[in-house]
């Protein structure tokens, strides 16, 4: 049995997750990694996309938006802008993130600040697929 660790997930609008846990991928700005226990310290940027956690043989995925995640010998903490279990972002919820994020996009004046709207957008639209 591999070894457990500590696992929390919360977002400004509530707790999602403080559990024992035997894997979590997370989805991170420099691209996806999967945290075990012992994992080496490490502070990263989430991007949006799909949190997986993996438990006693289960999956449980979540819909993350931005935030940092500390990882610990012991622990890993999320902290999410936005988060949510996967069953409850629905077409219509992510479709209406979309919609915004498109007006963002359209609305973006500087270089720089319309390539990470876009950016955000088109993970969006990744999320949305993979759904």
């Amino acid at each position: 049995m591999a070894e457990k660790f500590h696992f929390s997930l919360v977002s400004p609008q509530r707790a999602l997750v403080s559990e024992e846990v035997d894997s979590v991928v997370v989805p991170g700005t420099e691209g996806e990694f999967g945290v075990l226990a012992g994992h080496a310290p490490v502070i990263a940027n989430l991007r949006t996309g799909l949190l997986i956690v993996r438990n006693d043989g289960a999956d449980t995925r979540y819909f993350v938006r931005n935030g940092i995640a500390e990882v610990t010998r012991t622990s890993l903490n999320v902290l999410a802008e936005d988060a949510l279990p996967a069953e409850e972002a629905s077409g219509q919820e992510i479709e209406q993130r979309i919609s915004e994020a498109e007006k963002i996009v359209a609305e973006t004046k500087g270089v720089i600040e319309k390539a990470h709207a876009q950016a955000a957008l088109d993970q969006l639209r990744t999320v949305q697929q993979t759904l």
